[in-house]
């Protein structure tokens, strides 16, 4: 049975860090171009790792994106003609998150998101947690354990500060299974 959905919902991508999120989001958005739909990709400023003007992914892939630091300044892209709007790390965000990406989805705008679903101590990290709630369709990704090889859900910080929740930087983090975490 064929289900049509309504325009307008919201997706999110989200496991650890070498999951292959950005992966996703980059071939979720060679899916609209090949569908000829007008999209928006936006990163926030607090994302240094890349090129400003890309979201890059570790496998070489990137795609244009637009840097911004509040996610109320995405609005002041999207037009009548925007069908999907994707966000990056969003949970690297200023603003009101929730709000902003209902209000997208409200306006019959597919909304896809990516980003870490737990930070470093395997605490939920927000927004990620509401997100989910407010969301039609979740995808969640695993990565390799750096450790034992086996798929992997959570970051763990291997070097640098113990009490900062935010601290960009890919040498910083391992993936780590649930048995080779230990905090």
């Amino acid at each position: 049975m064929f289900i049509k959905y309504n325009d307008g919902w919201i997706e999110v991508i989200t496991g650890p860090m070498f999951a292959g999120k950005t992966a996703e989001i980059i071939k979720r958005a060679e899916s609209l171009i090949y569908a000829n739909k007008n999209f928006l990709v936006f990163k926030p400023n607090a994302d240094t790792r890349w090129e400003k003007e890309f979201i890059s992914s570790r496998n070489g892939k990137k795609i244009e994106s637009i840097t911004i630091e509040n996610i109320e300044d995405s609005l002041k892209y999207i037009n009548k003609k925007t069908k999907a709007v994707i966000f990056d790390e969003i949970q690297f965000f200023d603003g009101n998150v929730i709000d902003t990406l209902q209000k997208i989805a409200f306006d019959r705008i597919r909304v896809i998101v990516a980003g870490l679903d737990m930070d470093f101590l395997m605490r939920p990290f927000k927004p990620m947690p509401e997100i989910l709630s407010i969301s039609e369709f979740v995808t969640k990704l695993t990565a390799i354990c750096f450790k034992c090889g086996k798929a992997a859900s959570f970051s763990k910080r291997i070097q640098g500060s113990k009490s900062k929740t935010i601290e960009i930087g890919d040498n910083s983090y391992e993936a780590r299974c649930r048995k080779c975490f230990k905090i």
